[in-house]
């Protein structure tokens, strides 16, 4: 008798390490994608995605974040909303991003829970006088020697109503810099055509957590919209000359809980195709 006891206790230790292990530790992913647009200079430029947070933090002042980030050596971090949301203690943006400042250039976009926090203009406001660039509606570039790369964000649907749609950003864009390759930031995981259509090389978005439980050979469970089994749940997806890479994100909102699904930290490794044929 004292026996079983003791193998139920040494399950139950085990499937709560498992539980823990899932929901608290960071998956640091290397992902590299290739494209017969991106100048030669910028082959190998690393890009760390964080994606979903809700205001959730690993360590104090998220110090396992930006050690993991800081280990990567990115180039540039690009944040594709849902930082927080209208539940965070809003404390805990300054010490993330003053840290992440010091680690690489920063890129901010809006999700749809951000346009729930009271004050959204003057949050927004601090993170610029903290070093990081939020992007609405609108770019900057990068050069490297001759050669140009966009990086560029809109704002998620639940914003203003008057925003600048992204087609128009995009048509502005290549009417501006037409040789230049765009590097987008979008909240929403399913627009794949649209950004196909507007012949945008690359798109960060996040938003499906991942479909919170992940399954073996079918992906994510849950969709944005509650479906089942959605399409874009994680990872990249192609249509013609276009990749939106979908992060599984970090943290929770309704659902306090991931299961197969670990806090997700890509880093992204862009590849020019050029110098892929060269080799």
């Amino acid at each position: 008798m004292k026996k079983r006891w003791l193998w139920v206790l040494l399950l139950a230790a085990l499937l709560a390490g498992f539980v823990w292990q899932q929901n608290f530790t960071l998956q640091v992913e290397p992902v590299e994608l290739s494209f017969s647009a991106l100048p030669e200079e910028f082959d190998g430029l690393r890009v760390a995605q964080l994606s979903d947070l809700h205001g959730r933090s690993f360590g104090r002042g998220n110090c396992r974040l930006l050690q993991c980030l800081a280990r990567a050596q990115p180039d540039l971090i690009c944040i594709s909303g849902d930082l927080f949301d209208e539940k965070t203690d809003l404390a805990m943006l300054e010490p993330l991003l003053t840290g992440l400042v010091k680690i690489a250039p920063v890129y901010y976009v809006t999700g749809n829970h951000e346009w729930q926090v009271p004050g959204l203009s003057s949050v927004l406001r601090r993170m610029r006088d903290w070093g990081v660039t939020v992007l609405q509606n609108d770019y900057v570039l990068l050069r490297r020697g001759a050669a140009e790369l966009a990086v560029a964000g809109v704002d998620d649907p639940c914003g203003p109503a008057d925003a600048k749609p992204p087609a128009q950003l995009v048509t502005e864009l290549h009417a501006a810099h037409p040789e230049d390759f765009i590097l987008m930031l979008s909240h929403r995981n399913d627009e794949l055509p649209l950004w196909s259509g507007l012949n945008v090389p690359l798109v960060l978005s996040g938003h499906c957590h991942g479909g919170v439980v992940r399954l073996p050979f079918l992906g994510g469970i849950f969709g944005t919209h509650r479906e089942l089994l959605p399409e874009y749940d994680a990872g990249a997806f192609r249509e013609g000359n276009t990749v939106v890479y979908v992060s599984r994100g970090l943290g929770y909102t309704n659902v306090h809980f991931r299961l197969f699904n670990r806090p997700h930290v890509p880093i992204l490794i862009l590849r020019s195709e050029k110098n892929v044929n060269k080799s």
